[in-house]
């Protein structure tokens, strides 16, 4: 287990529990999050180190590693990802300026967001830690999808856009590999990463039992402060913010679920809504959001 002496963003000694929850999704096992009183980091404190986090994400259930995951919660991911693949195309599109260029997705699961952007003439790759999803990818999508140990491989400057849809918050070395996309992005590229958002109306409201903690898959719990103190400390800026719409009534759905309730996903869909609606006079209170990173300009 590592145990965090100070903050792991801002090395500060001001750091102490937050909440105590549960793996909800599959070992039952308890987990303390921990808050830094400086920058505002969560984190969860004492989780498995990378040799034993495996076990963590071995189920059928695990939706983003396994297309046969079955039951409603499942299906009910796949056909938000079905309407997401066009708007996620859509909003890279926009934010690079480009019809087509050269995208890395880290952290790609299955391949079906790079398989999107494929299909409309863009040249991708992916990175992805898990060995059946990257068989998946290749043999399903013929994509070209390497393990992460490999993106030393990859030239300097190649990619105008690099994506990271939920994938951050389970490194266990984010700096590491953000001094990899620093190097791997063009100077005028974008980088974009969806993360949930620990101070979101949502989460204020399940507190242990949101979904989105995930512990211990998750590690990091960034709320918009806290990730523009990364975000600088990496080398980047933040550029612009945008919500993934759909995240709000899946979390809300399982969250109900997680806390027992009856009804659950009548019960979700209501709250999620509730949600949904407060956070568009408030975007950095949505459940999920979407960062848009620059270089800095010293960084180039």
């Amino acid at each position: 287990m590592i145990n965090y002496k100070t903050c792991p963003l801002c090395n500060s000694e001001k750091i102490g529990s937050w909440i105590q929850t549960n793996d909800f999704f599959l070992s039952r096992e308890p987990f303390t999050l921990f808050i830094c009183s400086d920058c505002g980091l969560v984190f969860t404190q004492d989780h498995p180190d990378e040799g034993s986090s495996g076990r963590y994400y071995e189920s059928n259930d695990y939706i983003s590693h396994n297309e046969k995951a079955k039951g409603f919660i499942s299906s009910v991911y796949r056909l938000a990802r079905k309407f997401m693949l066009r708007s996620k195309r859509k909003m890279i599109t926009r934010l690079t300026g480009l019809r087509r260029g050269d995208l890395l997705d880290i952290g790609s699961g299955t391949g079906h967001f790079l398989f999107e952007m494929q299909r409309k003439g863009w040249k991708v790759k992916g990175i992805e830690i898990n060995e059946s999803a990257r068989a998946f990818s290749v043999n399903t999508h013929n994509l070209e999808v390497i393990s992460p140990q490999n993106i030393v491989s990859l030239p300097d400057s190649s990619f105008d856009c690099i994506t990271l849809w939920h994938v951050l918050e389970h490194f266990h070395y984010p700096k590491a590999f953000f001094s990899e996309i620093q190097r791997l992005l063009k100077s005028t590229g974008k980088c974009v990463i969806a993360l949930p958002n620990c101070s979101s109306f949502d989460s204020d409201h399940y507190k242990k039992f949101w979904a989105a903690l995930d512990v211990p898959r998750h590690i990091w719990h960034f709320s918009p402060a806290s990730f523009n103190i990364f975000a600088r400390n990496s080398g980047f800026q933040i550029k612009a913010i945008r919500r993934l719409p759909l995240d709000v009534f899946y979390i809300s759905i399982l969250s109900e679920k997680y806390r027992g309730s009856e009804f659950y996903l009548i019960k979700g869909i209501i709250k999620g809504s509730w949600f949904f609606f407060k956070s568009i006079w408030n975007i950095k209170k949505s459940s999920s959001l979407v960062y848009i990173l620059n270089k800095l300009p010293e960084s180039h």
